[in-house]
Protein backbone atom coordinates (compact mmCIF):
# COMPACT_ATOMS: atom_id res chain seq x y z
CA UNK A 1 0.00 0.00 0.00
CA UNK A 2 1.76 3.15 -1.61
CA UNK A 3 -0.25 5.75 0.74
CA UNK A 4 0.46 3.55 4.17
CA UNK A 5 3.32 6.07 5.25
CA UNK A 6 2.20 8.97 2.88
CA UNK A 7 1.18 12.20 4.59
CA UNK A 8 -1.43 14.32 3.68
CA UNK A 9 -2.43 17.65 5.05
CA UNK A 10 -5.91 18.25 6.91
CA UNK A 11 -8.96 18.41 4.73
CA UNK A 12 -6.99 15.35 2.15
CA UNK A 13 -6.19 11.67 1.83
CA UNK A 14 -3.64 9.89 -0.10
CA UNK A 15 -5.10 8.18 -3.16
CA UNK A 16 -3.01 5.90 -5.29
CA UNK A 17 -3.07 6.47 -9.49
CA UNK A 18 -2.92 4.21 -11.86
CA UNK A 19 0.89 4.10 -11.90
CA UNK A 20 0.32 3.37 -7.99
CA UNK A 21 2.16 6.36 -7.14
CA UNK A 22 0.22 8.01 -4.35
CA UNK A 23 -1.24 11.89 -4.28
CA UNK A 24 -3.21 14.29 -2.11
CA UNK A 25 -6.80 14.85 -3.39
CA UNK A 26 -9.85 16.31 -1.35
CA UNK A 27 -11.48 14.41 1.22
CA UNK A 28 -15.04 14.06 0.28
CA UNK A 29 -17.10 15.47 3.25
CA UNK A 30 -20.24 13.20 2.61
CA UNK A 31 -17.67 10.05 2.55
CA UNK A 32 -16.35 11.47 6.48
CA UNK A 33 -16.75 8.57 9.26
CA UNK A 34 -20.18 9.52 10.87
CA UNK A 35 -19.51 11.19 14.57
CA UNK A 36 -21.44 11.96 17.73
CA UNK A 37 -23.09 15.45 18.66
CA UNK A 38 -19.96 16.48 20.84
CA UNK A 39 -17.62 16.17 17.90
CA UNK A 40 -19.37 18.64 15.67
CA UNK A 41 -17.65 21.82 15.16
CA UNK A 42 -18.38 25.24 13.82
CA UNK A 43 -16.53 27.05 11.06
CA UNK A 44 -15.78 30.45 11.00
CA UNK A 45 -19.21 30.76 8.33
CA UNK A 46 -21.01 30.34 11.19
CA UNK A 47 -22.32 26.79 10.08
CA UNK A 48 -22.30 23.73 12.09
CA UNK A 49 -19.99 20.85 10.45
CA UNK A 50 -20.73 17.42 11.75
CA UNK A 51 -16.54 17.03 12.72
CA UNK A 52 -13.24 18.98 11.48
CA UNK A 53 -12.88 16.13 8.70
CA UNK A 54 -16.18 17.61 7.03
CA UNK A 55 -15.16 21.20 8.04
CA UNK A 56 -11.33 20.32 6.26
CA UNK A 57 -12.81 18.64 3.15
CA UNK A 58 -15.51 21.24 2.71
CA UNK A 59 -12.27 23.46 2.46
CA UNK A 60 -10.09 22.28 0.73
CA UNK A 61 -12.90 21.63 -2.14
CA UNK A 62 -13.09 25.52 -1.56
CA UNK A 63 -8.89 25.79 -2.14
CA UNK A 64 -8.14 28.98 -4.76
CA UNK A 65 -11.15 30.30 -3.54
CA UNK A 66 -11.90 33.39 -1.56
CA UNK A 67 -14.22 31.22 0.76
CA UNK A 68 -11.88 29.02 1.26
CA UNK A 69 -9.26 31.21 2.33
CA UNK A 70 -11.42 32.62 4.88
CA UNK A 71 -13.39 29.43 6.27
CA UNK A 72 -11.46 27.69 9.15
CA UNK A 73 -12.18 25.99 12.11
CA UNK A 74 -13.97 28.58 14.64
CA UNK A 75 -14.63 26.83 17.88
CA UNK A 76 -15.62 22.84 19.33
CA UNK A 77 -19.58 22.38 19.28
CA UNK A 78 -22.32 23.58 17.39
CA UNK A 79 -22.55 26.64 16.18
CA UNK A 80 -24.12 29.56 18.96
CA UNK A 81 -24.76 32.68 19.86
CA UNK A 82 -21.45 34.45 21.15
CA UNK A 83 -21.45 37.60 22.26
CA UNK A 84 -18.99 40.21 21.88
CA UNK A 85 -16.47 41.01 23.74
CA UNK A 86 -16.04 44.57 25.60
CA UNK A 87 -13.35 46.53 26.39
CA UNK A 88 -13.58 46.12 29.87
CA UNK A 89 -13.64 42.19 29.65
CA UNK A 90 -10.58 41.83 27.41
CA UNK A 91 -9.10 43.94 29.70
CA UNK A 92 -9.68 41.28 32.78
CA UNK A 93 -8.83 38.14 30.09
CA UNK A 94 -5.68 37.53 30.99
CA UNK A 95 -6.09 37.91 34.89
CA UNK A 96 -8.55 34.62 34.54
CA UNK A 97 -6.11 32.85 31.65
CA UNK A 98 -3.00 33.01 33.51
CA UNK A 99 -4.46 31.55 36.25
CA UNK A 100 -6.14 29.08 34.26
CA UNK A 101 -3.03 28.49 32.43
CA UNK A 102 -0.59 27.83 36.14
CA UNK A 103 -3.54 25.73 37.07
CA UNK A 104 -3.01 23.53 33.94
CA UNK A 105 0.57 22.93 34.52
CA UNK A 106 0.15 21.86 38.71
CA UNK A 107 -2.37 19.76 37.17
CA UNK A 108 -0.14 18.29 34.16
CA UNK A 109 3.13 18.05 37.27
CA UNK A 110 0.44 15.95 39.36
CA UNK A 111 -0.28 13.85 37.19
CA UNK A 112 3.12 13.14 36.68
CA UNK A 113 3.99 12.47 39.83
CA UNK A 114 2.13 8.94 39.24
CA UNK A 115 2.52 8.37 35.53
CA UNK A 116 5.31 10.77 33.92
CA UNK A 117 4.96 11.60 30.09
CA UNK A 118 3.19 14.72 30.20
CA UNK A 119 6.01 17.15 31.19
CA UNK A 120 9.80 16.93 30.10
CA UNK A 121 11.95 16.62 33.13
CA UNK A 122 13.16 20.62 32.79
CA UNK A 123 9.34 21.32 32.80
CA UNK A 124 8.78 19.12 35.85
CA UNK A 125 11.36 20.57 37.32
CA UNK A 126 9.59 24.28 36.86
CA UNK A 127 6.44 23.26 37.92
CA UNK A 128 7.25 21.82 40.92
CA UNK A 129 8.79 25.24 42.45
CA UNK A 130 5.29 26.23 41.74
CA UNK A 131 3.51 23.43 43.32
CA UNK A 132 5.38 23.75 46.06
CA UNK A 133 4.75 27.58 46.51
CA UNK A 134 2.59 27.68 49.40
CA UNK A 135 0.92 31.10 48.67
CA UNK A 136 -0.42 29.59 45.04
CA UNK A 137 -4.08 30.36 44.58
CA UNK A 138 -5.47 26.98 44.19
CA UNK A 139 -7.94 26.26 41.34
CA UNK A 140 -10.98 28.43 41.24
CA UNK A 141 -13.44 30.75 40.00
CA UNK A 142 -11.51 34.23 42.07
CA UNK A 143 -12.63 37.64 42.04
CA UNK A 144 -10.65 40.15 39.51
CA UNK A 145 -9.07 41.52 42.77
CA UNK A 146 -8.09 38.43 44.21
CA UNK A 147 -6.45 37.53 40.74
CA UNK A 148 -4.87 41.26 39.94
CA UNK A 149 -3.19 41.34 43.76
CA UNK A 150 -1.93 38.02 43.77
CA UNK A 151 -0.32 38.40 40.48
CA UNK A 152 1.36 41.29 41.54
CA UNK A 153 2.35 39.52 44.88
CA UNK A 154 3.33 36.19 43.18
CA UNK A 155 4.70 37.03 39.99
CA UNK A 156 7.25 35.05 39.49
CA UNK A 157 4.71 31.71 39.80
CA UNK A 158 3.16 33.01 36.42
CA UNK A 159 5.91 33.72 33.73
CA UNK A 160 7.07 29.99 33.26
CA UNK A 161 3.20 29.20 32.64
CA UNK A 162 2.81 32.02 30.63
CA UNK A 163 6.02 30.76 28.41
CA UNK A 164 5.39 27.21 28.96
CA UNK A 165 1.61 27.58 26.40
CA UNK A 166 3.54 29.25 24.19
CA UNK A 167 6.16 27.17 23.12
CA UNK A 168 3.53 23.87 23.91
CA UNK A 169 1.61 25.86 20.71
CA UNK A 170 4.75 26.68 18.39
CA UNK A 171 5.22 23.70 16.78
CA UNK A 172 4.68 23.80 13.07
CA UNK A 173 6.83 24.99 12.35
CA UNK A 174 9.50 25.72 15.84
CA UNK A 175 9.97 29.68 15.50
CA UNK A 176 8.74 31.25 18.17
CA UNK A 177 5.84 32.94 15.95
CA UNK A 178 2.40 31.37 16.29
CA UNK A 179 0.33 31.50 13.40
CA UNK A 180 -4.06 31.45 13.14
CA UNK A 181 -3.37 27.52 12.63
CA UNK A 182 -1.41 27.11 15.86
CA UNK A 183 -3.19 29.00 17.76
CA UNK A 184 -6.05 27.59 16.55
CA UNK A 185 -6.36 24.27 19.12
CA UNK A 186 -6.10 26.04 22.23
CA UNK A 187 -8.82 28.97 20.89
CA UNK A 188 -11.17 26.60 19.57
CA UNK A 189 -11.55 24.60 22.33
CA UNK A 190 -12.15 27.86 24.68
CA UNK A 191 -14.37 30.05 22.89
CA UNK A 192 -17.61 28.44 23.88
CA UNK A 193 -16.28 29.20 27.88
CA UNK A 194 -14.37 32.22 26.96
CA UNK A 195 -15.95 34.52 24.27
CA UNK A 196 -12.92 37.36 24.61
CA UNK A 197 -10.59 35.00 23.80
CA UNK A 198 -10.82 35.35 19.57
CA UNK A 199 -10.02 39.30 20.42
CA UNK A 200 -7.48 38.85 22.84
CA UNK A 201 -5.48 36.79 20.24
CA UNK A 202 -6.17 39.75 17.60
CA UNK A 203 -5.19 42.25 20.55
CA UNK A 204 -2.28 40.50 21.01
CA UNK A 205 -1.01 41.17 16.91
CA UNK A 206 0.49 44.11 17.78
CA UNK A 207 2.04 44.75 14.38
CA UNK A 208 -1.04 43.17 12.78
CA UNK A 209 1.52 40.42 10.60
CA UNK A 210 -1.11 37.63 11.19
CA UNK A 211 1.93 36.55 13.88
CA UNK A 212 2.21 36.56 17.88
CA UNK A 213 5.55 36.67 18.80
CA UNK A 214 6.39 35.19 21.77
CA UNK A 215 7.37 39.37 22.68
CA UNK A 216 3.67 40.15 21.56
CA UNK A 217 2.71 37.14 23.70
CA UNK A 218 4.30 37.63 27.22
CA UNK A 219 3.03 41.35 26.22
CA UNK A 220 0.00 40.71 26.34
CA UNK A 221 -0.37 38.36 29.46
CA UNK A 222 2.08 41.52 31.18
CA UNK A 223 4.99 39.13 31.54
CA UNK A 224 7.94 41.83 31.21
CA UNK A 225 10.86 38.86 30.93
Amino acid sequence: DTCRNFHCKRGKVCHADKQGKPHCICQDPAACPPTKGYEHVCGTDNKTYDGTCQLFGTKCQLEGTKMGRQLHLDYMGSCKYIPPCTDYEVDQFPLRMRDWLKNILIQYYERDLNTSGILTEKQRNKAKKIYQNDKRLVAGDHPVELLLHDFEKNYHTYVYPVHWQFHQLDQHPVDRLLTHSELAPLRASLVPMEHCITRFFQECDGDQDKLVALKEWCHCFGIKE
